[in-house]
């Protein structure tokens, strides 16, 4: 059981310093409170999954850079998201465009080590059985 997550929902990645906006691409039509629907395969960085302003992980190249220009004082990089596989859990229940519906306690992580997590489904009223 959870929440439906839709376009607009917060995020935020534990490595980085904003929260972002997931993007839905309406593909698979299936709305909830007349919002595209998030599935487990809207991980595509950029796309579905915006910048997080900058990075804290040294396994970013630009932060890691960036750090041992400073002489090893931690110096943020830019954050571009590298999100190698789909969110996990997805509903067990809900599907949109035969994919596993996306639901607030889904996660995914970042190629850098970050955990991107949801903080607002962005839909208020309805769950997922």
């Amino acid at each position: 059981m959870g929440t439906p997550v839709v376009t607009g929902a917060l995020l935020q990645c534990s490595f980085g310093v904003a929260p972002s906006t997931l993007n839905v691409i309406p593909a698979a039509r299936v709305m909830a409170e007349k919002k595209p629907m998030a599935s487990i395969m809207d991980n595509i960085a950029i796309a579905n999954i915006p910048p997080f302003g900058v990075c804290s992980s040294l396994a970013n190249p630009i932060t890691a850079a960036q750090t041992a220009a400073a002489l090893g004082v931690l110096t943020p990089g830019t954050c571009v998201p590298v999100i190698p596989a789909p969110w996990v859990p997805g509903s067990t229940s809900v599907m949109v465009g035969k994919k596993p519906a996306l639901t607030d306690s889904s996660t995914c992580m970042c190629a850098y080590g970050g955990a991107i997590s949801i903080k607002i489904s962005g839909a208020f009223q309805e769950t997922l059985g």
